[in-house]
């Protein structure tokens, strides 16, 4: 899969998460979003003429007063002049051309990339008109659009589709599993990767990465076989100085996309931070396995419980995903590195289990029959049948004659039982209800 970044760019207050918004087909407050919980803030998966891509949009992460606002601009806006493929530049008609929007034209001009300019808020004839200043922006072409009610988008979306530059399918010699290591920077994702690989480089055969920033090391040791995508140590440009969420996400959008399991490395000296939920939600969105590891933990200073506590404290911000293993290892003393290893394999067999249909039918059904879903409006639900569907990763369909009626709660209730029965642990499960 050779999945194509978009990058919403532009100043403040331009309408870039309502057509963020309207990309990703969500109704989610994105500017307003609670600091921290950036599961949908930043990143999105769209879909166009039969053509998938991935959405990352930049504007909830500019912060302060006046005076810094062009220095976080151009940060962000190098950062996704780095990683995306295509970039949309959000403009506002009803102010027209300021300062800032020249500080990032003046960026934008310098690449090589496909660059959109997107004039926002163009919903009538008189508007229309207006928007011709934006030739001054010396970015050529100009759509317009109104992203509230989405009047234009299709043209804009029509020619993103045509500006994706061609991508060879790049082949994998060796079907082994693909694990990537994420985090946010400095959490120590080097430092594990140098542990595992150690010194000893025959170990170890280049194989051509997937995509432009992320690597795959094959490694055959203790026993193990496997691809390691090594998100850590890529960054291209010295001089940009980034912006520590930003930056984290647009690195691990492309190693996710492309992995089955997810190692995500957190800082124990500093916990489970905003980011690190961010990009736990991005595996998740993407139906992959997760393990996280707990690195750094020779540093912290430990009693009988710090490891219970600590663990706790994770899985209620994983809430209700919270059946993820969950291990405190340290990079430099090579403490649990090992454990690490089996806990990653064990999650990738765990996303491959298969559960025969009359087995699962045996146990879900008297599940169901001990706990039916409750009754609506003086209705009652009868499930009868249930299988496994045949996915890459674990779905579950549940056949009832009043499918409307089965609710989120009875939802998490199956998968539960589901999960206390077989070990899924680290890996996300999808439950479907269908009319018999």
């Amino acid at each position: 899969m050779n999945n194509n970044i978009v990058a919403i760019v532009g100043r403040p207050n331009v309408g870039k998460s309502t057509l963020f918004n309207r990309l990703i087909q969500r109704r989610e407050a994105i500017v307003d979003s609670v600091s921290g919980v950036t599961r949908d803030r930043n990143y999105g998966k769209s879909e166009w003429n039969g053509k998938e891509f991935s959405v990352i949009d930049t504007g909830g992460y500019v912060r302060g007063s006046d005076d810094v606002f062009e220095g976080e601009i151009r940060k962000q806006v190098e950062l996704a002049i780095d990683e995306a493929d295509v970039i949309i530049f959000v403009v506002d008609v009803e102010e027209g051309i300021t300062p800032m929007d020249e500080t990032v034209a003046k960026l934008l001009r310098k690449v090589t990339k496909p660059v959109l300019l997107a004039v926002n808020k163009v919903d009538n004839a008189m508007r229309e008109k207006d928007a011709v200043e934006f030739y001054n922006l010396g970015l050529g072409e100009y759509f317009t659009f109104a992203s509230i009610s989405g009047s234009g988008t299709g043209d804009l979306l029509d020619a993103l589709i045509e500006a994706f530059p061609e991508k060879p399918e790049v082949e994998v010699k060796e079907d082994l599993p693909r694990f990537a290591v994420v985090g946010r920077p400095n959490a120590g994702k080097s430092s594990f990767i140098n542990a595992l690989i150690g010194k000893d480089r025959y170990i170890v055969t280049d194989i051509a990465g997937t995509t432009r920033d992320a690597i795959d090391t094959k490694f055959d040791r203790f026993g193990f076989e496997f691809n390691l995508v090594d998100t850590a140590g890529i960054r291209r440009k010295a001089k940009v100085k980034e912006d520590l969420e930003f930056y984290s996400v647009m690195r691990s959008v492309r190693a996710i996309e492309h992995a089955d399991i997810c190692i995500l490395v957190i800082d124990a000296t500093r916990g489970f931070e905003g980011q690190d939920q961010s990009i736990f939600w991005l595996a998740e969105k993407n139906r992959k396995g997760v393990v996280i590891l707990v690195n750094k933990w020779d540093l912290v200073e430990k009693d009988t419980m710090s490891t219970r506590d600590y663990e706790e404290k994770i899985k209620k911000e994983l809430m209700p995903f919270t059946d993820v293993p969950i291990l405190f290892v340290s990079a430099l003393t090579k403490q649990r590195l090992l454990k690490a290893l089996e806990a990653t394999v064990q999650v990738f067999e765990n996303r491959k289990q298969r559960i025969s249909t009359s087995k699962f039918n045996e146990y879900m059904l008297k599940v169901i029959e001990a706990y039916p879903p409750p009754a609506m409006k003086g209705k009652y639900v009868k499930i009868k049948y249930c299988m496994q569907l045949p996915t890459q990763t674990p779905q579950f369909v549940f056949f009832a004659n009043l499918p409307q009626y089965v609710k989120e709660p009875y939802k998490r209730y199956l998968e539960n039982k589901i999960r206390e029965k077989w070990d899924f642990a680290g890996v996300p499960i999808d439950i479907y209800i269908r009319e018999k």
